[in-house]
């Protein structure tokens, strides 16, 4: 028999029929424990049915690969995202390894980013054409292009590929870099202006405009998601993300102004030519704004006389009737800091605040009596809060409030510093206007200069100098605007190339921050009308007020 054969399969078949019957057989003797030299069967289930444990199912990741081109307010949320229908949610570095791909120009988008062409303050040019933009993509043309990697990945399909000569680098060194090169251009997200930032309209289009449309403006991208549908519904159904980064719900635009006197010659032309007359050709600029701003120096009387475009002395009065040309115009507050608003006497002035307040405008820098001269106007628009205050440096002491008088804020600076810094301290954002002495020149007076700083400093983010003739510089101060002098509105002042300069500030405000100051510039005709300046004549008065500013 072969050597490995079992013995018992060759047992005599006697025996085997011997044992099939006899009774039960005797219990099993176990296995006595290893060395004790009897055989031991370790305990068993049954044979025929194995043990097994019951599997629990793992939830399978949900796998992301976010493009470095997100900005931080989509970025954020999907960091913080842990899971998505309790399946754990991976962020991984391999696009090609992920469910969904969160990413610009998606197969789903979920929110439009609004991109800007920028250019440092003092610049003078307004615009640029998409051709000009894609040849400083390119390093064609006389701009050189800085850009941040997150903004160049978002709009790399928006130009040629592969042909980028535009410098790179940290968003947070864009503005200094651009600042130290002259006119670089720059693209910044919307969210990322602030004032230092001049921003110029492409293809027409400018996103600081009321009249902006998304939809046609080259530097509009699409963020949202691509890949798998089920796991792009799952995503798209928790995602938290915003919009857009500029809703125009959120947005709001003031518009600052100097002098308003309208009497003399100014007075006159109206009574010639209609109410209206002064704002035919620059009212759409009053109009389009949130909030218009006039420093009415000249109380209404109901005994004014008819205007003498000649008159000598330096009494003035406005007939009632001229109010409707600060209707027409849409203005919502009317500054009081004027030297000349105790004119016409106490009663005129009270009046006047009659006529504001029938038409609900709000007043600043002078009332009733001190106390209410000194109350700032408090407007909320679009969720944007704003402060106005202002007061009379110059005097004469006749034309300033008293306790229980009427006329202009008297400037007490220490207090007024105390009213800006609480009301910054409550979420206003703080614009304070001055009456300073008259110089006729385009930089500040040393005092002017100290005292327009320390109300920067109290924490106003706008300061404006109501009290010019003429324009005056720029500043840009602990973290603060300052606007020396704006010059006249409706002001009669022919006299000279410079009176007749004008500035209206255009105050862009988003989200409870200033972030634009768009310069408009008239030039005054007829003794009473501002025209739009020519492209020469901007151009030259930019260029002389930014020397004059120190840049």
């Amino acid at each position: 028999m072969s050597p490995w054969t079992p013995a018992r399969l060759l047992l005599p078949p006697l025996l085997l029929a011997l044992t099939a019957c006899a009774g039960p057989a005797p219990a099993a003797t176990p296995d006595p424990a290893p060395g004790t030299g009897q055989n031991t069967l370790p305990p068993t289930s049954t044979p025929f049915m194995p043990a097994t444990e019951t599997a629990t199912a793992v939830p399978q990741d949900l796998t992301l690969w976010l493009s470095p081109a997100l900005p931080a307010a989509l970025r954020a949320p999907l960091e913080a995202l842990q899971t998505v229908d309790d399946r754990p949610v991976a962020v991984v570095t391999d696009p090609e390894l992920a469910q969904v791909r969160v990413e610009p120009e998606p197969e789903l988008p979920l929110a439009r980013w609004i991109y800007a062409v920028v250019v440092p303050f003092p610049t003078v040019r307004d615009e640029l054409t998409l051709d000009e933009l894609e040849g400083a993509w390119e390093g064609r043309g006389d701009s050189g292009l800085l850009l941040s990697p997150a903004s160049e990945t978002a709009l790399a399909g928006r130009f040629p590929a592969g042909r980028l000569r535009a410098q790179v680098m940290p968003a947070q060194d864009l503005l200094q870099n651009a600042w130290s090169a002259g006119e670089a251009l720059a693209i910044v997200p919307f969210e990322a202006l602030e004032p230092r930032w001049k921003v110029l309209a492409l293809e027409g289009q400018s996103p600081i405009r009321k009249d902006f449309d998304p939809a046609s403006y080259p530097l509009a991208v699409d963020f949202g998601l691509s890949g798998d549908p089920a796991a792009m519904a799952m995503l798209r159904d928790v995602l938290a993300w915003p919009g857009t980064n500029r809703d125009p719900e959120r947005l709001t635009v003031l518009m600052m102004t100097g002098v308003t006197a309208l009497t003399r010659a100014t007075a006159w032309r109206m009574e010639s030519y209609g109410i209206e007359y002064p704002a035919a050709l620059i009212g759409d600029w009053l109009r389009e704004a949130d909030l218009t701003h006039v420093s009415n120096e000249v109380s209404f009387a109901v005994d004014c006389p008819l205007p003498d475009p000649a008159q000598a002395t330096l009494r003035f009065c406005s007939s009632d009737k001229y109010i409707a040309l600060l209707e027409s115009v849409g203005v919502d507050l009317v500054e009081l800091t004027g030297n000349h608003v105790m004119d016409w006497g106490p009663q005129a002035f009270l009046h006047s605040l009659d006529l504001y307040r029938a038409r609900g405008w709000a007043y600043f820098g002078g009332g009733a009596d001190l106390q209410d001269a000194g109350q700032p106007a408090l407007v909320e628009h679009n969720g944007n809060r704003l402060a106005f205050l202002g007061c009379n440096a110059a005097g004469p002491p006749s034309a300033w409030a008293r306790v229980d008088s009427p006329g202009s804020l008297p400037c007490d600076m220490d207090q007024l510093q105390q009213q800006v810094a609480r009301l910054q301290a409550q979420g206003y954002l703080v614009a304070f206007t001055f009456q300073w002495a008259e110089s006729y020149g385009p930089a500040p007076l040393p005092a002017q200069r100290e005292a327009f700083r320390s109300m920067a400093e109290a924490g106003a983010v706008i300061v404006s100098g109501s009290q010019a003739h003429r324009p005056q510089g720029f500043e840009f101060y602990a973290g603060g605007f300052i606007h020396y002098g704006p010059g006249n509105l409706f002001f009669d002042q022919m006299w000279s190339p410079e009176t007749r300069q004008e500035f209206l500030d255009r105050y862009v405000i988003y989200e409870g921050r200033l972030i634009s100051t768009e310069l408009l510039t008239a030039m005054l005709e007829d003794w009473a009308q501002p025209r739009p300046m020519t492209l020469e004549e901007r151009t030259a008065l930019l260029e002389e007020i930014f020397r004059a500013s120190g840049w």
